[in-house]
């Protein structure tokens, strides 16, 4: 199985357009010891040939760009892009859809209500309807394992099994459209097992750990996981008012360096970081403590194999 990380920020990428916290304002002006990142995104191929998408990030077409196994092979019009799994309906990792509106086919793999979330209450995605079969939605339930096969239904050797992590759906839905929605399908993670039962985990929202997740997680070869914020309080620090890192549905990494301390099989990476976690810089505490602890902090073109 093959893994490409070609986005690991949060949302708003970093730097962010709006921010001139220490972070951004040291990448701007290349004082920083850090690098910049597009917003999170990862492929998966069992093949080389064929892949899926973890998620679709606003910055998805210039990730595609800077990555070469996913440009077009044959023909006038081809993709090696076969589907997309939609871990929840955020704008960042949903808005990337858009920009795969022009007419090729492909799979999209979501729980029934962010499905519904998106086609029935976001008329803009229609541009993915625009022929019949441009996009093959299939519904899949939390707790359940399914095939990940291509637009006509070719099986790719994947195999992945919803972790229900969190019931918390973005801010653009409405009140009646959340009492619509089933709570444990608004955000999961993802556990991707190729034909060598090599496993990947992909989670960058988790609102919380518990035993049968931290066994779930031991099992795997590699976790892609949450790293969003590396305190509770970090956003209060840039505006004041902000929400915690828990009241938006992430643990802060100093919490996560302790509770996966026991976790020793996988190699951890943390992507999904936000534009203010001091661990961005090399150079910080933060960065020292998470590689000490045995952690990796992702970048934007990393790649391994399984």
């Amino acid at each position: 199985m093959k893994i490409k990380i070609l986005g690991s920020a949060a949302g708003g990428g970093f730097p962010q357009w709006n921010c001139a916290c220490a972070n951004c304002a040291g990448v701007r002006a290349r004082t920083f010891h850090g690098k910049p990142r597009t917003q999170t995104q990862v492929a998966i191929s069992q093949d080389g040939r064929s892949w899926f998408l973890l998620g679709a990030s606003p910055d998805l077409r210039a990730q595609i760009e800077a990555t070469p196994e996913l440009h077009p092979r044959e023909g006038l019009r081809q993709s090696p892009i076969a589907g997309v799994l939609l871990a929840n309906a955020e704008v960042d990792h949903v808005l990337g859809l858009l920009l795969l509106r022009e007419l090729q086919p492909f799979r999209i793999y979501a729980t029934f209500s962010v499905r519904r979330i998106i086609r029935e209450y976001n008329s803009m995605f229609a541009m993915l309807e625009r022929i019949p079969n441009q996009a093959a939605w299939t519904d899949f339930k939390p707790g359940k394992q399914f095939d990940l096969c291509d637009a006509h239904g070719n099986h790719s050797g994947l195999r992945c099994f919803a972790w229900s992590l969190g019931t918390h759906y973005p801010a653009y839905v409405t009140a009646e459209q959340r009492s619509e929605s089933a709570p444990g399908e608004a955000s999961l993670g993802f556990v991707v097992e190729g034909r060598s039962a090599a496993r990947v985990a992909f989670m960058p929202a988790v609102p919380h750990f518990d035993d049968a997740l931290l066994q779930q997680l031991d099992c795997c070869d590699v976790i892609l996981l949450d790293g969003t914020f590396w305190s509770d309080d970090e956003l209060m620090h840039v505006q004041a008012g902000s929400q915690t890192a828990r009241q938006m549905g992430h643990i802060p990494v100093r919490d996560i360096l302790t509770k996966l301390a026991r976790v020793r099989r996988p190699r951890k990476i943390f992507l999904h970081i936000n534009n203010t976690n001091p661990m961005l810089e090399e150079g910080s505490p933060e960065y020292r403590q998470a590689r000490g602890a045995g952690w990796e902090v992702g970048e934007d073109g990393w790649q391994f194999d399984l």
